[in-house]
C-alpha cells in the first residue's frame, strides 16, 4: 500500500485485519487545484506563462544535492509553507487534499440543502450525515446520551464473562477491546475468506510507547495517564476515583503490551500465520472465551480462525484473570468513549484533541469542523461520495493515462527481472508470472459496493458513526463463506494514497492520487511525471509484490515458498545492507529509523526509482536530452521523486512514526533510496565525501 504513514491518531472505521502491505505514502489523503494526472506520453515543456516550473520553483540553492539532496530539491518550498497551527504535517499532499476538501464540501453541503431526497439515496445519505456532524449544538446536548447503551452494559459487569461479553459487543462498534478482528483472505487460501485474530486493545500508538526510555515517549505515557484522569472525570467520577481508575487501566495497558509482539515482527507473514480450530484455541490459549459460541454470536461458524500472535492471547487469558473486574469495566469504559470522543460535545472531543492531537502529533489548535466532517465522512461513507466524486471530476482519458503507465512500468521491471545477476532461471520465471498476473486498479471501482443497509439519519453523530461502523463489520462478516470479492477497493477514489494487496497481486492506484498542485496535465513533463508518479507510486507498488514480504506470495495471492533456497538467501544478504544503511538514520537525538520494520517500504522505495528510471529512459524527453528551466531530463526525473516527498511534520508525529510506524520519513524515502543509485550520482555530480555518497561497497543492489 502507499501506506500512510501520517494518518491521524484513531480510525473511525472498522476495518479487517489489513492484508495490504507497504506503501508509497506521501501522506495521507491531500489537496490541489486539479485532480487529473500530469501527462505520460510526450515530453511537453511548460507553457509559456508566468507559471514557475514545476520542480525548479522548489530548490535551494544553499544546499548542495549531494550533502542533502531532500532540502536542496524541496526546501525553498518547505520555508514558505511552514505548519499551520491546526496541522500535525505539512507537505505537498496537503494542498492535493485541499482541493479535494473543496470538491468533497460543495457535493455535501448540496446533499444536504436538497429537500426531500428519497430515503436512503445517496443524498440523504450524505446530506444528513453531514448535517449531523457539523450540529455541534445538537451533539452539546445530547452529551453521551448516544452512548448510554453501551455505557450501561459495561457498568452491568460483574465478571470476566460479563467483561468478555461486552468487549464482543464493542468490536462491531470500531472499539478493539482487548483483541483485533477481521474477515479477509485466507493467507494460505486466497479464494477462500478467513477469520482473523490479532493482538490489540492498547491506547497508545504502539506497544513500545508503554516501554521506550526517550525523554519524549516517557512524557507521552505521563501525559495518557493524565487524559485518562480527564476522562474519568467527565465520566463523573470524583479525582480521587479518577486517579485511582487511570493508574489501574494504565498498569492493564502495560501488561497488554508487554505480551504484545514489536512492530518489526509484525511484518513476517509466515510467524503471524498460525491456523487454529476454534475449539483449540480456546482449550489451549484462552479457556474463558468460547471462541465457537462468540463467533456464532456473529453469524460466524468457521473451522478455523488464523491466529496472528498466540502468545498474546495466552497473556490475554492471564490478564484477564488477574485484573479486578471494575478495572476491565473502567478499561472498557474509556476506550468506548475514547473513540466516539469527536461526536460527542465540546468537553470530550477537546480532550481526546488534547492528547491524541496535540501531544501526540504536535497540533496546536483543532482542525475546522468542517473539514473533521469531511474526513469522518470519507471514513464512513467513502464510497457514496466516491461515486459522485469521478462522476465530475475524473474522465476515462484520465484513467486510460494511468493504465498506459502502470503496464510501462510493468514492462521495465520484467526487463530489470531477466537482467539480475543473482536471481536463479527457476526464480526467475515464477518472478515473470507474479509481474505478468499483477491487477491493476486504476481510478475507482469498476462496480460500486451496496451501502443500502446503511441507515444514516439525523438523530445524533455518534448514532450514525455507531451504524456506519456496525455495518461495515457487518460488511466483512458477510463475505465469510462466499466466493473472494477480488474487484473490492479498500481506498475510495478521493484517497491520495495507494496500496498493494498480496492476496489479491493488484495494485490500486486511487483517481486522486496523482495531483500536482497548481499544475494541469499538458504542463507537466514526462522527467517529473516518470519521478513523481512512475517512480513513488506505481512502481513502489509493484515492487511491493516483490519485497522481503510480498515476495512470499505467490502469482495468485497464496502465502508460499516459490523462491530457490539460494536465491532467497542472497535476496536476504542484500535486503539486510538496506536494513543496516536506515537503521544508521536518527531522525531524532536518541529515536533511529527501525531498519527491519520498514524494510518492505524503502525497499518499495529503492525499487520504484529504478523501475520508474528504466521506463523513463525510453520517453523522447530522455533520449534528446534537452533542459528545461535549467535541468537536464534525469535532474528533473529525481527532482520529480523528490516533488513526491515534499513533506514537514511536528517532532511529537516524527517520534509517533518511528516507533509505531514501518514507513520511514519522507527525507529519508528520498536521500535513501538515491545514495544508492549511480545515475543518482552522475546527475547532480555526487562526489565522495559528501554525506549522499555511499561506497560502492555500502551500496544496496537488489533490483
Amino acid at each position: 500500500m502507499k501506506a500512510n504513514r501520517h494518518s491521524l491518531p484513531l480510525c473511525l472505521l472498522v476495518t479487517a485485519i489489513v492484508t495490504t502491505i507497504g506503501g508509497c505514502d506521501r501522506t495521507p489523503p491531500q489537496a490541489s487545484q486539479q485532480t487529473t494526472a500530469p501527462a505520460t506520453t510526450a515530453a511537453v515543456a511548460p507553457a509559456a506563462t508566468a507559471k514557475p516550473d514545476v520542480v525548479a520553483v522548489n530548490i535551494d540553492n544553499s544546499v548542495k544535492p549531494g550533502d542533502d539532496f531532500f532540502s536542496y530539491a524541496n526546501d525553498a518550498w518547505l520555508k514558505s509553507h511552514p505548519i499551520p497551527a491546526s496541522e500535525a504535517y505539512w507537505g505537498i499532499g496537503k494542498l492535493v487534499q485541499e482541493d479535494l476538501y473543496d470538491k468533497l464540501r460543495k457535493i455535501s453541503e448540496a446533499a444536504a440543502a436538497t429537500k426531500n431526497a428519497a430515503n436512503g439515496s445517496d443524498e440523504q445519505k450524505i446530506g444528513d450525515f453531514w448535517s449531523t456532524a457539523m450540529d455541534s449544538e445538537l451533539a452539546e446536548r445530547q452529551g453521551l446520551t448516544p452512548l448510554k447503551p453501551e455505557l450501561d452494559r459495561i457498568d452491568a459487569i460483574t465478571s470476566v464473562p460479563g467483561a468478555l461479553e461486552a468487549a464482543f459487543e464493542l468490536q462491531p462498534l470500531g472499539v478493539d477491546a482487548f483483541f483485533d478482528f477481521g474477515v479477509q483472505q485466507d493467507e494460505k487460501q486466497s479464494d477462500v475468506m478467513a477469520v482473523y485474530l490479532e493482538q490489540g486493545g492498547l491506547g497508545l500508538p504502539d506497544r513500545d510507547y508503554y516501554f521506550n526510555t526517550e525523554a519524549g515517549v516517557a512524557k507521552a505515557r505521563t501525559a495518557y495517564v493524565e487524559h485518562l484522569q480527564r476522562m474519568f472525570k467527565l465520566l463523573g467520577e470524583d479525582a480521587a476515583a479518577a486517579d485511582a481508575s487511570a493508574a489501574k487501566v494504565m498498569a492493564f495497558e502495560t501488561a497488554l503490551a508487554k505480551v504484545s509482539r514489536p512492530l518489526a515482527d509484525l511484518r513476517d507473514p509466515q510467524k503471524n500465520y498460525n491456523k487454529m480450530a476454534p475449539a483449540d484455541l480456546t482449550r489451549k490459549l484462552t479457556p474463558d472465551i468460547g471462541w465457537n459460541q462468540r463467533l456464532q454470536a456473529w453469524k460466524l461458524d468457521p473451522s478455523y480462525v488464523i491466529v496472528g500472535q498466540p502468545e498474546f492471547f495466552g497473556g490475554l487469558q492471564k490478564l484477564l484473570t488477574q485484573t479486578p473486574v471494575p478495572v476491565l469495566r473502567d478499561y472498557l469504559r474509556v476506550h468506548l468513549v475514547d473513540e466516539y470522543a469527536s461526536t460527542l460535545g465540546k468537553a470530550f472531543d477537546d480532550e481526546h484533541f488534547d492528547f491524541y492531537g496535540r501531544l501526540l502529533t504536535g497540533q496546536k489548535e483543532q482542525r475546522p469542523r468542517w473539514k473533521r466532517t469531511l474526513d469522518a465522512e470519507n471514513r464512513a461513507i467513502g464510497m457514496i461520495l466516491g461515486r459522485i466524486f469521478v462522476k465530475e471530476y475524473f474522465p476515462e482519458k484520465t484513467k486510460q493515462r494511468y493504465n498506459d503507465l502502470v503496464e510501462a512500468i510493468r514492462t521495465a521491471y520484467g526487463e530489470r527481472i531477466d537482467k539480475l545477476d543473482w536471481m536463479s532461471d527457476a526464480t526467475k520465471t515464477k518472478a515473470r508470472e507474479k509481474l505478468a498476473a499483477v491487477t491493476r486498479k486504476v481510478g475507482y471501482p469498476d462496480k460500486w459496493k451496496d451501502y443500502s443497509a446503511l441507515q444514516i439519519g439525523r438523530d445524533s453523530y455518534a448514532q450514525n458513526e455507531m451504524n456506519a461502523r456496525h455495518w461495515a463489520f457487518d460488511d466483512q462478516v458477510s463475505k465469510f463463506g462466499k466466493p473472494v470479492d477480488r474487484s473490492e477497493w479498500d481506498m475510495t477514489p478521493q484517497t491520495y494514497n495507494a496500496y498493494y494487496n498480496p492476496s489479491n497481486n493488484e495494485i490500486v492506484l486511487p483517481a486522486a492520487q496523482f495531483a500536482i498542485p497548481g499544475f494541469k496535465d499538458d504542463e507537466v513533463d514526462d522527467a517529473v511525471v516518470y519521478g513523481y508518479a512512475a517512480a513513488s507510486t506505481i512502481g513502489h507498488e509493484i515492487t511491493h509484490g516483490f519485497d522481503d514480504e510480498g515476495r512470499q506470495f505467490d502469482a495468485k495471492g497464496n502465502l508460499s515458498d516459490w523462491w530457490t533456497k539460494d536465491d532467497a538467501k542472497k535476496f536476504g544478504e542484500r535486503a539486510d545492507v538496506l536494513v543496516k544503511q536506515f537503521d544508521a538514520y536518527e531522525p531524532l537525538p536518541g529515536l533511529h529509523i527501525n531498519g527491519r520494520a520498514s524494510l518492505g517500504e524503502n525497499m518499495a522505495d529503492f525499487g520504484g526509482v529504478l523501475i520508474g528510471l528504466d521506463a523513463f529512459k525510453k520517453t523522447e524527453q530522455y533520449k534528446k536530452g534537452e533542459k528545461i528551466a535549467g535541468y537536464t531530463p534525469l535532474q528533473r526525473f529525481f527532482l520529480g521523486y523528490a516533488l513526491s516527498w515534499i513533506f514537514e511534520e511536528q517532532d511529537a508525529l516524527l517520534r509517533r512514526g518511528l516507533l509505531s510506524d514501518v514507513h520511514a520519513p519522507a527525507k529519508w524515502r528520498v536521500n535513501g533510496p538515491l545514495s544508492n543509485i549511480p545515475e543518482f550520482y552522475q546527475a547532480f555530480g555526487v562526489k565522495p565525501g559528501q554525506p549522499m555518497w555511499r561506497d560502492e561497497k555500502d551500496r544496496a543492489r537488489i533490483w
